[in-house]
């Protein structure tokens, strides 16, 4: 699709006026969607196109309706809480394209721009944990909800395939753990899981995080959101060594404000499958069908992959020990004895 096309679409929605040239930026989409900021005479949007190949190394091609999902979701938690999601202000469901209120980057930086610039603050990792556990909450054990987001399809080709089972193909060692990782998984439909909780994808804006990319949501297990958010900070724990120590504080945080906000489950039990469920993403996000592109120091993949593989094939009494325990031993935590 040219850009004069995504232009006609949004006149059609009525956010460009009839003869009327906005300016279109491209934005970073990461690898499964193009984004761009599109100046109209009204302001500034964002609007975003998902892509049928994502942009890896490996071939990895995606249903492109899951545009249609991330806008319900965004629809849904916005309407119980509209302070943590951009607002829609336009969709184009046949084209797979919707629009977006702008949120501005002086305002609104994006919380993995700030990590990687030092300014690490694990009181905001905790807000993201109470942020996170607020959807889970407020979306626990709801019939339609869990009938809207029935897209277990498309969860299972963005996240588990790509994720876990491409690992147990290739790592027979592991192979078992990830396996039934995978099939827990898609047998557990408690909450609205947003599927894709990445620095990357939070914004840290004036009132708290702002979460986007909601491409993978299902009614699924919240215990992934928490492992995956929680993986992605023990991943720049091990690359930004200087800042290792704020970032396994962060992701601490992170996990006690989730803890205290379960309410319909009991809590150690999500905590024992959040933790044991990062230790299979630590590895995925190594050897997986999509590695996290800034580990590009073998040491540090080395690293990485030897901490996950020990958890995933030890006792079951080490993996099943709770994300706390996980992270309390990671490289950089005040209690692991790595520093």
């Amino acid at each position: 699709m040219q850009d004069e096309t995504v232009i006609e679409h949004l006149r059609a929605c009525g956010l460009v006026a009839r003869g009327e040239v906005p300016r279109m930026t491209p934005l970073s989409g990461g690898v499964s969607c193009d984004v761009w900021r599109v100046d109209t005479a009204a302001g500034p949007i964002a609007v975003k196109r998902a892509l049928p190949k994502l942009r890896v190394q490996a071939d990895w091609f995606a249903p492109v309706e899951r545009a249609e999902s991330e806008v319900r979701w965004l629809r849904r938690v916005g309407a119980f809480a509209p302070g943590i999601v951009p607002t829609i202000v336009a969709e184009v469901p046949e084209e797979h394209l919707f629009a977006m209120r702008f949120l501005e980057p002086a305002q609104h930086p994006v919380w993995k721009d700030e990590l990687i610039a030092g300014r690490v603050d694990p009181g905001f990792a905790a807000k993201v944990g109470e942020a996170l556990v607020g959807i889970h909450a407020a979306t626990a054990n709801d019939p339609a909800i869990a009938a809207d987001f029935d897209t277990g399809a498309m969860f299972h080709a963005l996240r588990v395939e790509p994720f876990l089972l491409h690992v147990a193909q290739h790592d027979a060692e592991v192979a078992p753990r990830p396996r039934a990782f995978a099939a827990d998984l898609e047998a557990r439909h408690v909450a609205l899981v947003h599927g894709d909780v990445s620095p990357k994808n939070i914004l840290v804006g004036p009132g708290g995080p702002v979460f986007l990319d909601a491409e993978c949501a299902v009614y699924g297990d919240p215990a992934f959101d928490l492992a995956f958010c929680t993986t992605h900070l023990l991943l720049k724990a091990v690359w930004l060594r200087p800042h290792a120590a704020t970032l396994t504080a962060s992701a601490t945080q992170m996990a006690e404000a989730y803890r205290a906000g379960i309410v319909w489950e009991d809590a150690e039990a999500l905590m024992r499958r959040a933790g044991a469920l990062t230790a299979a993403l630590l590895l995925a996000r190594v050897d997986g069908k999509s590695p996290a592109p800034y580990l590009t120091d073998e040491p540090d993949r080395t690293e990485i992959r030897t901490r996950a593989k020990r958890l995933l094939t030890g006792a079951d009494a080490d993996l099943y020990a709770g994300l706390e325990t996980l992270i309390a031993g990671w490289p950089g935590s005040r209690t692991s004895g790595d520093q």
